[in-house]
C-alpha cells in the first residue's frame, strides 16, 4: 500500500487527521495515541477522540519530505500504526 502524501508550505500551520472508525471493532475506542514526526518538522499539538486522531504541524524546509506516524492502542488492547508523508514546497 502506498503511503499517503500531503503538500505543505514551510510557513503553514496545518492539521492532519486519521479516522480509525472503519478499523475499530464495535464498541472499541482509542485509549492511547502517540505521534512520531521526523526531525525538522514541528508537532505543535495533537489530540484524540474515541475513533479519530489529529496532529497540528508547522515548519519544515522547502524541498524536504517528512514522515509522520500515528500509533494507537485501543480499549481492547489492540495496536496499529498509520503514517503519511509531508512534502514541503513554497506555495
Amino acid at each position: 500500500m502506498a503511503v499517503q502524501a500531503f503538500r505543505k508550505d514551510p510557513d503553514a500551520v496545518l492539521d492532519y487527521a486519521f479516522d480509525w472508525s472503519d478499523w475499530l471493532a464495535s464498541g472499541e475506542t482509542i485509549s492511547v495515541s502517540s505521534w512520531t514526526v521526523d526531525t525538522g518538522l514541528t508537532m505543535d499539538s495533537n489530540s484524540k477522540g474515541d475513533d479519530s486522531t489529529k496532529v497540528w504541524l508547522s515548519g519544515g524546509t522547502a524541498g524536504a519530505t517528512y514522515t509522520v506516524a500515528n500509533k494507537i492502542t485501543t480499549s481492547d488492547s489492540r495496536t496499529d500504526e498509520r503514517s503519511f508523508d509531508v512534502i514541503m514546497e513554497d506555495r
